[in-house]
């Protein structure tokens, strides 16, 4: 029973990290998810926010997670806000450049400008 169980947590605890580091399969237009910071954002994507979770494998308390919003599809004239730890999409503007402490993607943050107002254009 007891190696069961150990087997059962092991393979949550795996299936957890997989849906952690995954990208979104089918993001709609809008949806935001939650990825490890290893992970490469997925073209149509942005980083929106970063934090620290234990599930992403680091010891130290540097940010290693990162929300991401799919941008892909959204309406023409569409305005969002994001981190300047990705670069838009095609077919999106820069309109502000400015600092939020949602996008301290570093162990050693600054208080430079960090984030970015985005609209579709295209």
């Amino acid at each position: 029973m007891t190696r069961f169980r150990t087997v059962c947590l092991a393979l949550s605890g795996t299936a957890a990290m997989f849906a952690l580091t995954a990208a979104p399969a089918h993001a709609a237009p809008g949806d935001v998810s939650v990825t490890c910071s290893s992970v490469l954002t997925p073209t149509g994507f942005v980083d929106v926010s970063w934090g620290y979770s234990s599930s992403c494998g680091t010891s130290s308390f540097a940010p290693n997670q990162k929300s991401i919003k799919q941008l892909t599809g959204l309406p023409v004239g569409t305005v969002v806000s994001a981190c300047s730890s990705t670069y838009q999409p095609a077919g999106w503007i820069q309109t502000s450049f400015y600092y939020s402490s949602s996008c301290n993607y570093s162990s050693v943050p600054s208080l430079n400008n960090n984030a970015w107002q985005l609209k579709r254009v295209s």
